[in-house]
């Protein structure tokens, strides 16, 4: 099979890289604007350390350093057109903040105008299959900013259709849907929206046009659970149960990046098939982000009272959170027979199922299918006015795209474009016979 490559841009961390890697696409190079979430991409996909993927080629022309996509734009234009006819595959996730139903989804933010720079992007390049994730928040309209002792007003059009309608009016056809990520072996219902775009002079080869690349997914789905040795659900205990800390020593973190005083729980093995996966090509003492939260002994206590009483897997409900005195509405005491809830960029999101605590990075990662090998870097977390401005572990890990979801798209993205170029090759051919035998005729 051909080597596709492909170029990530938004690639925070590098979890689309990594799955698109696992796949056997060959990353060519990515974009994220954030220093922090460049460094974790840097320590994984470039340098000398051994890695059980490909590191990316990286081109000489583009310092390897954090880059705004605009910034990339402006001064590496002419490079970008001279890639075309070389990148098959371009992909990336703008940032979701503005979709989201879990912020303000304001209209005018910013963020909802990147997906304008990455259509210029895929514009310059050219390439023959595009990806994009978002939240499903993408597909549903704004509403608008009201006058005064108006209603809002609806928008014509989601952030997904003026997606769709920029990239067809450059030769695209595309095709967006909501998938569960838990269906691909990830430990975490984590509902995400796929767009899939291809040149129009391939599409129109496939039986089925665009869609079919869907259909070609979920085929890979299926696959891929079963060359994993995966179930078709894998639980939040399946994934994390070895990295609990009550039958584990305690010593200190030593972390670079972490201040003194931390500590983590000695590694001590994996049980399930699940771990074992996430395990393989990691030594014990190398796996990082280990590090446990300081809970008071009151707040450990709530805790408990919380996973003792209150349902499981599903967020707090208010009269549970008036109880007990917890003004954050977003709080889902984990079930451990379940994928776990949907990982954010707040470590307080989730309480553990067994124990009375937050995840840690670590577990965080772990429910979003990266592997143990993976190192991140910068802080674990931060707060007040730079939490806008900074992207430390957490936060990493909650934007990123789950590796095998993007292992899974990555394979059927190259499963795709092979079965457009046979379909062309064999008509062309029997397009030529149909010509031979014309002439022969004549």
């Amino acid at each position: 099979m051909m080597q596709y490559k492909f170029i990530d841009l938004f690639s925070g961390c590098g979890g689309l890289s990594l799955g698109f890697s696992m796949a056997g696409l060959e990353g060519q190079f990515a974009v994220e604007k954030d220093a922090m979430a460049f460094d974790t991409f840097s320590e994984n996909f470039l340098g000398s350390r051994k890695i059980p993927v490909a590191k990316f080629s990286w081109p000489s022309w583009l310092k390897q350093r954090a880059w705004a996509i605009d910034e990339l734009l402006a001064e590496h234009r002419d490079q970008l057109l001279e890639l075309q006819g070389t990148v098959q595959v371009l992909a990336g996730g703008p940032p979701c903040q503005g979709f989201s139903f879990a912020g303000k989804r304001k209209e005018a933010d910013p963020r909802n105008m990147l997906f304008e720079k990455y259509v210029q992007v895929v514009d310059a390049v050219k390439p023959s299959a595009l990806v994009l994730e978002n939240v499903p928040g993408m597909k549903v309209a704004h509403k608008n900013k009201p006058s005064e002792g108006e209603e809002p007003e609806q928008a014509s059009e989601s952030y997904y259709e003026k997606l769709k309608r920029s990239l067809e009016a450059i030769g695209y056809d595309v095709h967006g849907q909501i998938v569960d990520a838990s269906r691909f072996g990830v430990p975490q219902k984590r509902s995400r929206l796929i767009v899939i775009g291809l040149r129009r002079h391939l599409s129109v080869e496939l039986k089925g046009g665009i869609g079919r690349a869907f259909e070609i997914l979920e085929a890979t789905r299926v696959l891929q659970l079963e060359e994993l040795g995966l179930l078709e659900v894998t639980t939040a205990m399946d994934a994390i149960s070895d990295l609990r800390t009550s039958r584990s020593i305690r010593r200190p973190c030593i972390d670079q990046y972490s201040p003194p005083g931390f500590e983590e729980a000695e590694y001590l093995g994996p049980g399930t098939v699940f771990q074992k996966l996430m395990h393989k090509n990691c030594r014990n003492d190398s796996m990082d982000s280990m590090r446990l939260a300081k809970h008071r002994a009151d707040v450990q206590e709530r805790f408990q009272k919380i996973l003792d009483e209150c349902p499981r897997g599903v967020r707090m409900n208010e009269t549970h959170r008036k109880k007990y005195g917890l003004k954050k509405h977003r709080i889902f005491p984990m079930s451990p027979w379940d994928p776990a809830p949907t990982i954010t960029t707040l470590p307080d999101d989730v309480l553990h199922y067994a124990e009375p605590r937050i995840l840690t990075v670590r577990e965080s990662a772990r429910l979003q299918s990266f592997p143990d090998w993976f190192r991140f870097r910068g802080k674990f977390t931060t707060g007040g006015k730079m939490r806008t401005k900074e992207c430390p572990r957490y936060t990493q890990v909650g934007n990123a795209v789950p590796p095998l979801l993007a292992r899974a798209i990555g394979l059927a993205i190259a499963a795709t474009l092979l079965e457009a170029a046979d379909a062309s090759k064999k008509r062309l051919a029997e397009t030529q016979d149909q010509l031979d035998a014309t002439a022969a005729i004549a």
